[in-house]
């Protein structure tokens, strides 16, 4: 590869994310023209059957058949469970050494939030598929965060963010069985009539799961700005929320990747593991932020979800990259050695045949 490919690589590896950059746009028109009036209850109803519709389409994107095959690997989902569930929220209970004189209460909420939110999907599939691992695996391990994080993330919500912040009502389960898991229900259920017409307009209808996204972004800091919250944010507090995320993220890639090895896992499964237990969603987390939080708070909550949203892409491709290289160097070594020893590894019959 000559001087010049080599740089277009690694400018593809740390480009950023067009999703992100329609999220930045869409943050500052709500700054500069927040929804006000009827408007902005119009745009809360849409919101709330945009969100609806989001959860049915993942419910009818999960295959039945691909979770019970992926659930046979069960030592590995528990690592996976674990590290989203467990590893993740004592990491963020840990960031409460920062506040109030580096994060504010807003900001330190939307990084526990961060840390009880489940796994992604697309992109935990992707760089699992870029390093090398095992995707059948991936998909499962990735779908089943998702599955059982509409359930597990609120009642984490519940127990550490007990505050003005958070914290589960009647009212909020309610909701959250209406506006989250009922449409996913119904999604899996219709799913053996309308499958085929989602994986044919795929394109299309990943177009409204963003749209459906950047709307809701649209709606929770038009409520922010109406708040005053970039009254309250600090650019110190802003650099501190990147150095966190950066912090929190390398931590969990290198415990994942230490435990894995140490349990005895092979490499695809390690692949897997540090992949899908280092993500956390953005698609689940923001529409579960709009059930979870007050409208006044939200944009602040959700900001350390985009934050690290970023950052995870960024060092995953490359992480992924790394594998792949890795494993490209390792397969080409065997490959070089098998055929420099072959003809010594057993007996030689006259004109250079072995037998084995």
């Amino acid at each position: 590869m000559d001087t010049g490919s080599r740089i277009r690589t690694q400018l593809a590896t740390f480009r950023i994310d067009p999703h992100i950059v329609a999220m930045l746009v869409t943050v500052a028109v709500a700054s500069l023209l927040p929804a006000r009036g009827s408007f902005n209850a119009g745009a809360h109803t849409t919101t709330t059957i945009a969100i609806g519709l989001l959860f049915f389409l993942y419910g009818a994107r999960l295959s039945a058949r691909q979770a019970i095959d992926g659930f046979k690997r069960w030592p590995l989902h528990i690592v996976v469970f674990v590290t989203t569930f467990v590893l993740f929220p004592l990491l963020g209970l840990a960031g409460r050494l920062l506040v109030p004189w580096a994060l504010t209460p807003a900001l330190y909420a939307g990084l526990l939030f961060l840390c009880c939110l489940p796994s992604t999907v697309q992109s935990s599939i992707a760089f699992t598929s870029i390093a090398g691992g095992n995707m059948p695996v991936a998909i499962c391990s990735a779908s089943f965060s998702n599955l059982i994080g509409i359930v597990i993330t609120p009642l984490l919500v519940s127990m550490l963010l007990v505050t003005k912040f958070g914290g589960i009502s009647v009212d909020a389960i309610w909701d959250i069985m209406l506006r989250l898991l009922a449409p996913f229900l119904a999604g899996q259920l219709l799913r053996p009539w309308i499958g085929g017409f989602i994986a044919r307009h795929k394109k299309v209808l990943g177009l409204l799961d963003r749209g459906s996204i950047l709307l809701v972004i649209y709606t929770a800091f038009s409520d922010g700005v109406a708040a005053g919250i970039w009254r309250h944010l600090a650019l110190t507090s802003l650099l501190l929320l990147l150095v966190m995320n950066a912090v929190l993220l390398a931590t969990v890639l290198v415990i994942t990747t230490v435990v894995t090895r140490k349990l005895g896992f092979d490499r695809a499964d390690e692949i897997t593991i540090v992949f899908c237990g280092s993500k956390k969603s953005l698609a689940s987390g923001i529409p579960m932020a709009t059930v979870l939080f007050p409208a006044q708070t939200l944009g602040l909550i959700v900001l350390p979800l985009m934050l690290f949203h970023q950052l995870q892409l960024i060092v995953c491709a490359w992480l992924a990259r790394r594998y792949a290289r890795r494993g490209s160097d390792q397969l080409q070594s065997r490959t070089v050695s098998q055929a420099e020893v072959g003809p010594l590894s057993g007996d030689t019959q006259p004109g250079g045949m072995v037998v084995r």
